[in-house]
């Protein structure tokens, strides 16, 4: 999926961010550029925290898959912070991958995929969960672990199938009454789920619902706006860029109605050669937001980038247009 090549792993000269340049190369504050793939932002104390997968070294094929199942050593979780969206600082590894022992769930040979992390007011713990698999993806697993402190380290707990069900691509939502949720593709991709989480987030709860049955949607990325829920998520085509959707709740666990393409313009059908992760409320009333999402370069995804992205809603109805060069003033307007 990427059009363009790696220049390098770090600046000659550091300078301030100060726009949005989709699918550039983007670098932190010390010069080394961004590596926190499949990631998800979280908001504390005035400061945002960035995590996302390290994918550093060598890209391969697994070997007798059905399909193309490129692999890089997994290198555990990152995490970054900032004040503005736009200069990072590199706080380090927030949850390592295990080198030595093959029966870990955060083995560097099994995939450790799209954690997201929330704060639990009750416990006073911050609480990450993530996708961990197997390196055919047959284990079809969420793991959770948690820290004292945004930044981390995070202590890794378990995994499990939620309720017995299959789970990869994933997202967390906390809502405004402190109860979390996770969306899940389920039933061999064809299904997503929504799970009620226990209160203390470590766990799931029985309450599971259905939704987007039979429609092969993955990526998911919810928001909120004028008290109805949305959710972008992608086609499941390996790493092949795909045309995204939108579906709407009036209820997390209510009925969801499937939408088009919020995507706008040229290479809309493609979601600009990306694939959605996230999406972080600016102003939420006014239905600003950033869609965040991942430019995959399959055969280097140690190269894959960040295409971040206006959100807008109009008329109840979200669009994403590409620009290529944008700030938050501007989304702002």
């Amino acid at each position: 999926m990427m059009l363009c090549l790696n220049t390098g792993y770090a600046q000659t000269s550091l300078t301030k961010n100060t726009s949005f340049k989709p699918g550039e190369n983007w670098y932190d504050e010390s010069g080394h550029i961004i590596n926190a793939h499949g990631g998800g932002l979280f908001f504390y104390n005035g400061t945002y925290y960035w995590y996302g997968e390290i994918k550093k070294g060598k890209t391969s094929r697994v070997p007798d898959a059905s399909w193309e199942n490129y692999r890089v050593v997994a290198g555990g979780v990152s995490c970054y912070s900032s004040k503005d969206l736009l200069n990072w600082k590199y706080e380090g590894v927030a949850l390592p991958a295990e080198k030595t022992d093959s029966a870990n769930d955060l083995y560097q040979g099994n995939v450790i995929e799209r954690p997201k992390v929330i704060y639990n007011a009750r416990t006073k713990k911050f609480v990450m969960w993530l996708h961990i698999d197997s390196k055919d993806y047959a284990a079809a697993k969420s793991g959770v672990a948690v820290s004292d402190k945004p930044q981390g380290p995070f202590t890794y707990l378990h995994s499990e199938r939620p309720n017995g069900n299959m789970a990869r691509d994933m997202t967390i939502y906390q809502d405004d009454d402190g109860r979390a949720y996770h969306f899940y593709s389920s039933e061999e991709n064809a299904t997503m789920h929504i799970c009620l989480l226990s209160d203390d987030y470590l766990s799931h709860t029985t309450n599971d619902k259905r939704i987007l049955i039979n429609l092969s949607r993955e990526a998911p990325a919810i928001f909120k706006y004028n008290n109805r829920y949305y959710l972008i998520t992608s086609g499941c085509t390996g790493w092949a860029p795909n045309e995204a959707s939108y579906a709407v709740a009036d209820s997390i666990m209510g009925d969801w109605t499937q939408n088009g393409n919020p995507c706008k313009g040229a290479d809309a059908n493609k979601t600009f050669y990306a694939q959605s992760t996230y999406v972080l409320p600016v102003d939420a009333a006014k239905g600003k937001f950033i869609f965040m999402a991942d430019r995959w370069h399959k055969t280097n995804l140690e190269d894959s980038r960040y295409i971040w992205l206006p959100l807008t809603m109009n008329n109840n109805v979200p669009e994403i247009s590409w620009t290529d060069s944008w700030t938050i003033d501007e989304l702002k307007k």
